[in-house]
């Protein structure tokens, strides 16, 4: 799998970072063995465009944070969107709270230039050729996917990773944060991440566990049944003294413009997370 680093930074805006969600490198507690190969030599922004073109209407394109390099990439290429089958993003807060400011969410409020720039792109493309509408998972179906230590177990027991996490698990709820013991190292691995997160959301929201937006957003890349959806149009606040970053969204029509999104209203997070378990759980499995 080919990995390339893009554009550190946003188009306009400071960098922001938010250590104290993810920890200081992003994946919690967690520790990677060594890369099995060298980054690529490719920008990630010549990545996407050139296997885009070799593979014109084969490529789903699924974003999982802000949209600086793909904006970049349309501005380039404005073809993009008629070249890629479909687009998925995890990002933004359509009817519910924000989780950046009250009505912001992360990605989208980290570069709302960059997402300008992108949904603006989609939205003549579906216009003027048809293209697809952006699936947009947002927070308010992303939030009910809520990981706890059960889940957590029972991937575990899945992959037969012994002993499984129910203390680690028990350890880390006690305010413990001991590495994870699990004899499976990628079971190993998404306990002493996730446990970082699960802390956070244990201090701010009320629950021990942890909302694991990504990976909904793929799995509904990957089956869109798991999510019901109502095409929306939607444009991003960039100058409010309060809102900046917000995705204002038309639910009542009074725009009177073309809907620019199929935003999720709602997801089988049921049958995500068995998916989720079972898959994840047989890959730990084959690998150890």
């Amino acid at each position: 799998m080919e990995v390339a680093l893009g554009r550190e930074v946003p188009l306009v805006r400071p960098l922001r970072t938010t250590p104290e969600t993810h920890g200081p490198r992003g994946i919690g507690y967690a520790e990677l063995p060594p890369p099995s190969r060298p980054v690529s030599a490719r920008h990630a922004v010549d990545l996407l465009i050139e296997e885009a073109r070799r593979r014109p209407g084969e490529l789903t394109l699924v974003t999982l944070g802000p949209l600086t390099n793909l904006a970049v990439a349309v501005l380039r290429e404005p073809e993009l969107p008629r070249l890629l089958r479909r687009y998925v993003l995890m990002g933004g807060s359509y009817r519910s709270p924000g989780n950046t400011a009250p009505t912001t969410e992360w990605n989208i409020a980290s570069d709302p230039e960059a997402a300008k720039v992108v949904f603006t792109a989609w939205a003549e493309a579906t216009a003027q050729h048809g293209v697809p509408r952006p699936l947009a998972l947002g927070l308010d179906v992303t939030e009910r996917a809520k990981f706890l230590p059960d889940h957590l177990v029972a991937l575990a027991r899945r992959a037969g990773s012994r002993p499984d996490e129910a203390l680690a698990a028990a350890n880390a709820a006690a305010g413990r944060p001991d590495a994870s013991v699990a004899s499976n190292r990628v079971v190993r691995y998404l306990a002493d991440a996730l446990r970082f997160y699960m802390e956070f959301h244990s201090r701010y929201d009320g629950f021990y566990g942890a909302f694991v937006h990504d990976p909904l957003a793929v799995a509904a890349a990957l089956d869109p049944s798991l999510v019901r959806t109502e095409a929306l149009a939607v444009d991003v606040e960039l100058g409010g003294t309060l809102t900046t970053g917000e995705t204002v969204t038309d639910w009542r029509r009074v725009w009177g413009r073309p809907p620019n999104l199929e935003v999720a209203v709602e997801a089988d997070v049921e049958v995500f997370f068995e998916r989720f378990i079972e898959r994840v759980g047989d890959l730990a499995r084959r690998v150890g």
